[in-house]
């Protein structure tokens, strides 16, 4: 009866064309599981799904996409727990890649794109909402859960897996879409919504996808790491002096300087003699270690008090006639970890210094002529660049820097477009970009409740767009750097110029505190577990009150990166810290120094510490705590002169001359490396014997009239040495 039942459902199946008369998208979806068990079975449904695909009725592709998607999705109905979603959602993506959906989604995707009917009637309607990107939507949910889901590896994948993610990753690196990568057709997207042309495009969607793409094909920031130790191995090179990611997540977090405020509060509570029963912090140096702080860099629970926190008076004297009301017996210690698990954090500096070439031909210069009296020019033959050396290394970036060089300022204003419209600190204008158009609904809010709610949807949306675009800008930036450093000088200046600078600062110019502590998210909706478990009732209440936790790890991602990218564009660009000065900057950025993340507070100070030869004397007079922060955490370079303002670079003049200079060899690198009608100045020589005699050559009309003579003077009557030919150069 079961095996005639099972036939049964199939012949009911195909008989509704998989769906065609189902009002709901589930109705059609539980087959697979709960009547085809063999892996035979489940491809042979999935090839049935790939067949629909391929119907003109927009409707019945549709349906099929929906199913696609909840297959993709792990068959939530049939699961009783968060851990079976995720295992039938693995499975099942696999198995969607392996029966080539991936490919037929990417056709629908670029007609989706290209389908000027619906962008010509997304434009003109007053307000755009969830139903003008249904489509769309469905599409990227299923690639963006296929791209991520074999991404990231786990223990348990299977050698077929394994070879899978590996083909997944070079067929989304090669040119799949007229001539070029997959992560180019998405920037095309952001490129034609930010221009007003489909402002129906689902932009939060489309961002993560291109997020995780560059991610899958180029590799993160511990890809980034191999690929720096093997290309110094490649060139005979002594090997990094420390993993970057390694050091900073060993860092502890830090306590901030006081406040003006903070300061006059402690003043007033030493003059009345009253003091809060936890006892005051020496804030001597912005290392003071907070180990209740909640946005501490270790865990949690472990609240077991440093020694070297103790007050030591130094901002915590008060009067020796009031010492009888302050003093009392400490409260029971809380429980601590076994001795085991305690963290040592090291002693000393965390960084290995460095020096450049410049800083060491200036200090031989300088040397020489104290001592000696001359100079000898550029004569140092220490080291040699790693990038010097690299003739044709061919990275991952390569092919995305080549391909993207056409038109990269459209796509960065683009993605600055949208970082500022998602930016906290913006305000709604007229004439600025709709990001919203895939998070509101057709119907606008009449309850409280669901205003509530959507208010949540609105700002967790924002930070989704701030998380994706920072982290793909970072990304791109450090690939094009280790492949090519004119690649990412022209990224860089590009970025520069569209005013990146100050819309980073504008994003920093807030309550950075609430921002790190936004509590944009309902827990209950979260998935797998609202498709699993029952849903509680939601009040305005358990809305308000949010989650237990006390930050935000998106918000906070999203912060470090930024700051990153700020480094990275001003980093050994005078013109560019100067920018940072008139944009006034240093209140800022000490600001964001109250979040007590080891990460955060790093890149916070190494952008305080290039521009503080310029900030005055009387800055840093007032600022002596920031001062020293930046001595301890921020690595130390050869006659660095940050703390004093007496390099000669910190003069005020020809900074744009930097920029022109930079931007001079940027074109000369485009032109040699990317433009087709090359220059005969930089055309390549061919050195290959067979291929310059293999060429025709067009000769005048009268050479072999004086082919002789021309033989005879430069041929036969010029002495060959040919035993140099043996020697070594």
């Amino acid at each position: 009866k079961e095996e005639e039942q099972k036939k049964n459902n199939i012949k009911l199946l195909e008989k509704n064309k998989l769906g065609e008369k189902c009002p709901e998208n589930y109705n059609y979806y539980n087959y697979i599981f709960k009547m085809l068990l063999t892996p035979e079975e489940q491809r042979a449904y999935v090839m049935r799904l790939l067949d629909a695909l391929e119907v003109t009725d927009r409707d019945k592709r549709l349906k099929v996409a929906r199913a696609i998607l909840y297959l993709a999705q792990g068959v939530f109905d049939e699961c009783d727990t968060d851990v079976d979603v995720l295992h039938w959602s693995r499975h099942n993506v696999f198995l969607l890649y392996d029966m080539g959906i991936f490919t037929a989604l990417l056709e629908l995707l670029s007609m989706e794109i290209d389908n000027s009917q619906a962008c010509s009637s997304a434009v003109r309607k007053p307000a755009i909402s969830l139903a003008d990107s249904t489509e769309l939507r469905v599409l990227l949910s299923i690639m963006y859960l296929m791209v991520e889901t074999i991404r990231v590896q786990t223990e348990d994948d299977r050698p077929e897996w394994r070879t899978a993610r590996e083909a997944f990753k070079n067929e989304l690196g090669s040119p799949l879409y007229n001539g070029e990568p997959f992560a180019l057709l998405l920037f095309t997207m952001v490129t034609k919504f930010c221009s007003m042309n489909a402002p129906h495009f689902p932009m939060k969607k489309v961002l993560l996808l291109l997020w995780k793409t560059i991610l899958f094909t180029l590799g993160g920031f511990e890809e980034l790491q191999e690929l720096k130790v093997r290309g110094r191995e490649r060139l005979n090179l002594p090997p990094l002096p420390e993993d970057s990611i390694k050091v900073v997540r060993a860092m502890r977090a830090a306590s901030p300087p006081a406040s003006a405020m903070e300061l006059i509060e402690q003043q007033q509570q030493q003059k009345r003699g009253r003091r809060s029963r936890r006892p005051l912090v020496k804030q001597d140096s912005l290392d003071t270690y907070n180990e209740r702080d909640p946005f501490k860099n270790d865990d949690a629970r472990d609240e077991e008090e440093d020694p070297e926190d103790a007050d030591s008076g130094i901002e915590g004297e008060v009067d020796p006639l009031d010492r009888d009301v302050i003093i009392q017996p400490p409260p029971p210690p809380p429980p601590l970890r076994p001795p085991t698990e305690r963290i040592n954090f090291p002693k000393g500096l965390p960084w290995a210094p460095k020096v450049r070439e410049k800083d060491i031909e200036h200090f031989l210069e300088t040397s020489r002529n104290k001592f000696i009296g001359f100079t000898l020019g550029k004569q140092t033959h220490l080291f040699t660049l790693t990038a010097k050396q690299i003739v044709k290394h061919q990275l991952p970036a390569e092919a995305h820097g080549a391909s993207s060089y056409c038109n990269p300022v459209l796509c960065q204003i683009a993605l600055l477009k949208l970082l500022l419209a998602a930016a906290p600190t913006s305000k709604a204008k007229t004439d600025s970009i709709n990001i919203l158009a895939d998070v509101l609904p057709e119907e606008m809010p009449i309850t409280v409740l669901q205003s509530m709610k959507l208010g949540i949807d609105v700002n967790r949306h924002k930070e989704i767009i701030v998380k994706a675009i920072s982290a793909l800008l970072l990304l791109l930036l450090k690939h094009f750097k280790l492949n090519h450093i004119y690649q990412f000088e022209i990224v860089s200046q590009h970025l520069v110029f569209a005013n990146c600078i100050p819309l980073i600062l504008k994003f920093f110019n807030q309550n950075i505190m609430s921002y790190i502590s936004a509590k944009n998210s309902i827990c209950v909706l979260d998935f797998p577990h609202c498709v699993v478990h029952e849903m509680p009732e939601l009040t305005a209440e358990s809305l308000e009150a949010g989650d237990s936790n006390q930050f935000c790890w998106r918000n906070l991602f999203s912060c470090i990166n930024l700051l990153r990218i700020l480094n990275k564009l001003t980093k050994w660009k005078h013109s560019r810290t100067m920018m940072l000065v008139v944009f006034k900057s240093a209140p800022i950025l000490k600001r964001a120094l109250k979040v007590k993340q080891a990460m955060m507070q790093l890149y916070v100070l190494k952008l305080l510490k290039i521009q503080t030869k310029y900030l005055g004397r009387q800055w840093r007079k007032s600022n002596m705590k920031t001062m020293s922060a930046i001595y301890q955490k921020v690595r130390h370079r050869l006659n660095d002169d940050w703390a004093y303002g007496n390099d000669i670079d910190a003069r005020p003049w020809d900074f744009q001359a930097e920029e022109c200079a930079l931007r001079e060899s940027i074109e000369k690198f485009n032109s040699r490396r990317y433009d087709k009608n090359q220059n005969g100045e930089f055309t390549p020589v061919d050195n290959c014997l067979q291929s310059v005699l293999g060429q025709r050559v067009e000769l005048p009309e009268d050479f072999h009239y004086s082919y002789e003579m021309w033989l005879e003077r430069e041929v036969f009557s010029q002495p060959i040495q040919w035993e140099g030919l043996l020697q070594k150069p």
